[in-house]
């Protein structure tokens, strides 16, 4: 394989994590009965750019598909996050009823919805037409498109040039990395920026965050190689943020490397060097973190298998990719998880991919009254601990599988 970036041979390895179907292929009961599509799930290293990336064996249509059912909406915390940010954004950029916004993987609406009440015009790129449509309903136009240098072009030459561009969570999925970073310095106008927030990769090493691989991830960034990225397509990194969303993320501010005018804050340097002090650019920074997976599904399963015997129930919360990587690394069925909790309609009445556990609403959980309650969006714990709380009356105790597979609450 070579790498997606600078096209150097790949033969560092990360990890292994065998093989799974993609984790937001959701079952529906006439899919339930064939077969389903696994793919392996190895990442491996760059040793030139140090740009971290699952081998690739499917295409982003086939992941990001009609069928696609994340939507942003259900989770209370990113929409608050959402919601900040567009607050900040209008405020230190001066945006107006003149400006132009565009984002790109825009889902559901989540984060537009703010700058549209703002009386600000914007725009969303979204490629999945489930969420599309839901953010048409909320009144927000809507590009049906994968984003990149094409529709960028097309897009700039029908006068939708934008101020400020937001892509949240998705510079990680795209499997042209080169193309999709390209296509911003071409929508944006000359003073423009371009904002980015992305899981940090030091935090998945350091924290062990295994569980946030998966096959729509094509990618696994640093703040140095993304910078490196950026200046070889046209983009000047001018400010960095780190930010708590999704275990530990970097909220990056770019602009066109000819015309952008903004200065440098030495929150970029700082980054920089504490990726460097780190030692992110040597084998020595990743390795164990195989080993370290294999303990934690060791000890998710040790919990699983000891309250199967004590004869508790055990169900989960949140049809989250992440735990359908942690439930498919480790072979977890319904035989050790009955059913998975989910807000989201849209997943309701499904079955987890691989594993193929049921899922159902919260009033199922309240129905049934589990002994066990394990929490697999660890990054959203204390919103599903303050909503769940109800559980506790009845004696559920609640697990999270990451960083540490640990009794909470």
């Amino acid at each position: 394989m070579k790498c997606r970036h600078c096209a150097s041979d790949l033969a560092f390895q990360l990890i292994d994590l065998g093989s799974a179907p993609p984790s937001n292929a959701y079952l529906t009961a006439i899919s339930l009965r064939r077969p389903e599509k696994w793919f392996p799930l190895k990442v491996l290293v760059c040793e030139q750019c140090w740009l971290v990336q699952a081998e690739s064996y499917s295409r982003a249509s086939e992941l990001f598909n009609d069928e696609y059912a994340y939507f942003s909406s259900f989770s209370d915390a990113w929409l608050a996050h959402s919601e900040k940010y567009v607050n900040e954004m209008v405020e230190r950029f001066s945006l107006s009823g003149t400006s132009h916004v565009v984002e790109v993987a825009s889902n559901d609406g989540y984060l537009l919805q703010f700058v549209k009440s703002r009386g600000i015009p914007c725009l969303g790129v979204e490629p999945t037409a489930s969420t599309a449509n839901a953010a048409r309903l909320k009144g927000i136009d809507t590009v049906e498109r994968f984003f990149g240098v094409s529709l960028a072009r097309e897009l700039a030459a029908e006068g939708k040039s934008a101020d400020l561009t937001a892509a949240n969570n998705v510079l990680a999925h795209v499997p042209d990395i080169n193309d999709f970073v390209r296509g911003f310095t071409i929508l944006l106008k000359p003073q423009g920026v371009a904002t980015f927030e992305f899981p940090h990769l030091f935090q998945l090493i350091t924290e062990r965050q295994f569980d946030t691989i998966y096959h729509e991830h094509f990618s696994y960034l640093s703040f140095t190689t993304v910078s490196e990225i950026f200046e070889s397509q046209g983009l000047s990194v001018f400010d960095v943020e780190t930010i708590g969303t999704h275990g530990g993320s970097l909220r990056v501010f770019a602009q066109r490397s000819d015309l952008g005018a903004r200065p440098r804050s030495t929150r970029v340097s700082e980054m920089m060097q504490l990726e460097s002090s780190a030692g992110m650019r040597s084998r020595t920074f990743y390795e164990g973190f195989e080993r370290d997976a294999e303990t934690a599904k060791a000890e998710l399963l040790k919990i699983l298998v000891e309250s199967k015997l004590a004869g508790k129930k055990v169900a989960a919360y949140g049809a989250a990719a992440k735990g359908n990587t942690f439930l498919n690394y480790a072979g977890i069925k319904s035989d050790l998880i009955s059913y998975v909790v989910d807000r989201n309609p849209a997943k309701q009445g499904k079955w987890m991919p691989g594993s193929r556990i049921p899922i159902v609403d919260e009033a199922h959980l309240k129905q049934h009254q589990p002994d066990v309650i394990v929490i697999l969006p660890w990054n959203i714990k204390s919103e599903v601990l303050t909503q769940l709380s109800y559980a506790k009356g009845w004696g559920a105790r609640f697990v999270v599988a990451q960083p540490e597979v640990a009794f909470v609450g």
